[in-house]
């Protein structure tokens, strides 16, 4: 029986910095060798592909499903009832080393909380038990271990050591 992929979280408010640091972390968990996914979750419409382009013309036109393949890749749009469960991209993400998460704030993964103090008024509160650590310019506000803004690698290091290590 194959082995669940691991799922991590990272959670902050808009502006703390989720993005610009999940790039690093994307950048160093890759440079040591893991296969990676992200899904990332908004509560905003969006696009699918460029506007006027094929693929975008058949979303538009209606289609529930749309597949663009490419060599080096694939792209897919599909029609929900609703917001879709993370669970339902989860299935789709194949063979990875880890599936970072950015959004879907209430899920019932780790999570390691992204906190910028000059870009935010208050900090997103994961709840204890979810809380893996936080990466802040601020001092320390939990007894989980933090990590700097720009410290990716020792936050690679933390999720090696916790979330990757092997069984």
């Amino acid at each position: 029986m194959e082995k669940p992929v691991p799922i991590i979280g990272l959670a902050g408010y808009s502006g703390s910095g989720k993005t610009t640091f999940l790039e690093k972390l994307i950048i160093e968990l890759k440079s040591r060798g893991y296969k990676i996914g992200v899904i990332k979750h908004t509560h905003h419409n969006v696009e699918f592909d460029q506007p006027g382009r094929d693929t975008w013309r058949h979303a538009r036109a209606g289609a529930d499903f749309v597949g663009l393949a490419a060599p080096g890749g694939l792209s897919v749009f599909k029609k929900t009832a609703g917001d879709p469960e993370p669970e339902t991209l989860i299935s789709m993400a194949g063979n990875l080393d880890l599936i970072i998460i950015e959004g879907y704030k209430t899920g019932k993964w780790p999570k390691i909380e992204v906190f910028y103090s000059l870009g935010n008024a208050e900090r997103f509160t994961v709840p204890e038990e979810d809380l893996l650590s936080v990466v802040t310019d601020a001092p320390p506000i939990t007894p989980v271990p933090h990590f700097g803004l720009d410290d990716a690698a020792g936050v690679a290091d933390f999720i090696e050591g916790t979330v990757l290590r092997k069984d």
